[in-house]
């Protein structure tokens, strides 16, 4: 059973918080992404591939009837947890999370351009620099371990994070 976590979720405050597909992104009047805006990001996301039979997602105003109508039209059927229950998605809670601790609330984003860069960056370092434990402390794309050489730190995140590697001197 193929499931599709839905990262686009709301703050308390009404404002967006979460996913790529959020770039270039104009919210409404009201500072809020309209229907048809998450709706056409929907179908562009899995423009790419097959669409999951599943989404899981929150009760967000953002998905009206254009979105429902959309899935249905995918043949994705909609899975809403309860309300004010961010644990009932914890996969998407966490990420984003991870993102805004590790990342964003250590930077001023100045437009879109510049998160996107960021983000970029900072999914760069988790995949291939940042330690998980559930990997055993290694990262998702493992790399070579040298016991030989000079120690380095190599700066990412603009020097935020470090990754340390041994050269040889």
């Amino acid at each position: 059973m193929e499931s599709c976590r839905c990262s686009v979720s709301t703050s308390p405050s009404g404002r967006s918080r979460g996913s790529s597909a959020d770039f270039g992104d104009h919210p409404g009047k009201h500072g809020r992404r309209s229907c048809t805006t998450t709706s056409a990001k929907i179908v562009e996301a899995f423009a790419e591939r097959d669409a999951p039979r599943y989404l899981i997602r929150d009760r967000d105003g953002v998905y009206g009837e254009t979105v429902h109508h959309r899935l249905a039209w995918l043949g994705i059927e909609e899975v809403l947890t309860a309300p004010r229950s961010p644990w009932q998605n914890p996969y998407a809670e966490r990420l984003i999370g991870s993102i805004r601790r590790d990342c964003l609330d250590h930077f001023i984003i100045l437009n879109a351009r510049h998160l996107k860069r960021t983000l970029a960056s900072y999914f760069r370092y988790y995949h291939e620099s940042r330690t998980h434990l559930g990997l055993g402390k290694q990262c998702p794309f493992p790399r070579q371990v040298s016991s030989v050489g000079q120690m380095v730190a190599i700066p990412q995140l603009g020097g935020l994070h470090h990754r340390y590697e041994r050269i040889a001197a």
